[in-house]
C-alpha cells in the first residue's frame, strides 16, 4: 500500500472515530476466515504471550539527582503487554524503567515511574487505566507514554472504535495537564510463526491502524512515535536477539531499541531536547505536512515523530514530521522505592 493510499484509509478511520462511525475495516471480509484460522495457529505456537510474570518497575529512578524541595518528574506508562514489559525477567529491562532512567539522565532530575499497563489490553481498557492514573492522590504525571494497538488488530476490534478510545484517553490526560506520547501499533507481520498470507495482512492492518492512531492522537494534542518499522526490519534481521523466548514479545534488547526511539520524543514533549533538534531538517526529509500524510509516512519508518504544528487549513490539520536521532538509553538502576503493594521482580 502506498503512502497516499494509507493516508486516505487513515483519514477515513480517524473521521469515523471522531463522528461515531464503525464500518471501516482493516481487511476485507473475504479474508477474515483465513486470517482467524492462521492467527489461532500462530497464537498457539507463541502462546500469545499469555504466560510469564511481568516485572514490577514502579519506583524512583536517578536518585543521585535528588534536589531538596524539588519533586521528581512523574512518568506514567499505559497500554498493553509491550508497555508493561512482558517477556523480560528484570524490572530494569522493561520499557518504563528504561525510559525513566534515560529521562532522568537527560533532565538531571529523579523520575518517579508508575506503570498501569495491562498485558492483553485493548484500547477500550485505556479508560480504566487513565482513571487509575488520574485518581492517584499524587500530582498528575508530567508525561504519559501509551503503547497500544496490537491486541486491537489480533482481536479484530473495529479500527474506528480503537482510535476513538485512544483519542479519548489522550484527551483526558491532556486536559488534566499531562504531556502524552503514544507508541503506535507495532508491525505484527514480524512475528516469526506467522505465515503468509497472514503476515502481509497483519503488516497492512498494523500500519493502517498506526496511521489512524497518529491522526487521533495529534488532534488531541499528543505526540506519536512509530514503532511499526522499528519492530520490522531490525527485528526481522535479528529475531533471536530482539524477540523474547516466546517469539512474540520483545527481548531486553528489543525493549531497549524501542525505548531509544521513544525517549527523544518524551524529552522533547517536556522541553528537554536541544532547540535545534525541534527544527525540521530537510536532509532527513522532515517538515510540515497534512496530518494524514505525516501519519502515513510515519507508520512505515522507525522512530518517526508526529506532533501538531499548524491550525487546520483547506487540507485539514497540519503536523510536524520529525525523524529524531535515536540515542543510547542508559542501563537503569533499580527503582529506589518500589510500590508497597507490588511484588518484587524476579532476579
Amino acid at each position: 500500500m502506498t503512502s497516499m493510499s494509507r493516508a486516505r484509509v487513515a483519514r477515513r478511520i480517524a473521521a469515523g472515530a471522531a463522528y461515531g462511525g464503525g464500518g471501516v475495516g482493516l481487511v476485507g471480509a473475504a479474508t477474515v476466515g483465513l486470517v482467524l484460522a492462521e492467527l489461532r495457529l500462530a497464537k498457539r505456537h507463541v502462546g500469545n504471550g499469555a504466560r510469564g510474570r511481568v516485572p514490577v518497575a514502579d519506583g524512583v529512578y536517578g536518585t543521585e539527582y535528588d534536589i531538596p524541595g524539588e519533586p521528581p518528574l512523574r512518568l506514567a506508562m499505559l497500554g498493553d503487554s509491550t508497555a508493561a514489559g512482558q517477556g523480560v525477567h528484570r524490572a530494569g529491562q522493561t520499557p518504563g524503567a528504561l525510559l525513566a532512567s534515560g529521562l532522568s539522565a537527560v533532565a538531571e532530575r529523579s523520575v518517579e515511574l508508575r506503570n498501569v499497563a495491562q498485558p492483553g489490553a485493548q484500547s477500550d481498557d485505556l479508560d480504566r487505566q487513565v482513571g487509575l492514573v488520574l485518581s492517584d492522590p499524587s500530582p498528575v504525571p508530567d508525561i504519559c507514554v501509551i503503547m497500544i494497538g496490537a491486541n486491537d488488530v489480533t482481536h479484530r476490534m473495529p479500527p474506528t472504535r480503537s482510535v476513538r478510545h485512544l483519542a479519548a484517553g489522550v484527551r483526558r490526560l491532556r486536559t488534566a495537564g499531562a504531556e502524552v506520547v503514544v507508541g503506535t501499533c507495532p508491525d505484527l507481520g514480524t512475528i516469526e510463526p506467522v505465515q503468509q498470507p497472514l503476515r502481509w495482512l497483519a503488516r497492512r492492518a498494523s500500519r493502517q491502524l498506526a496511521a489512524a492512531q497518529t491522526i487521533g492522537v495529534v488532534e488531541q494534542g499528543g505526540r506519536t512515535v512509530s514503532l511499526g518499522d522499528l519492530l520490522g526490519p531490525e527485528f526481522a534481521a535479528n529475531p533471536r536477539e530482539l524477540f523474547g523466548p516466546d517469539n512474540y514479545h520483545p527481548s531486553a534488547e528489543g525493549y531497549a531499541t524501542a525505548a531509544m526511539a521513544v525517549l527523544p520524543t518524551v524529552c522533547a514533549a517536556l522541553g528537554l531536547w536541544p532547540a535545534e533538534e525541534d527544527r525540521p531538517d530537510v536532509s532527513r526529509r522532515e517538515g510540515f505536512l497534512p496530518v494524514a500524510r505525516a501519519a502515513a509516512e510515519a507508520a512505515g519508518e522507525a522512530g518517526t515523530e508526529v506532533t501538531a504544528a499548524m491550525p487546520t487549513g483547506p487540507r485539514g490539520p497540519w503536523a510536524l514530521l520529525k525523524r529524531r536521532r535515536r540515542r543510547r538509553v542508559l542501563e537503569p538502576e533499580p527503582a529506589s522505592e518500589p510500590a508497597p503493594s507490588a511484588p518484587r521482580a524476579e532476579p
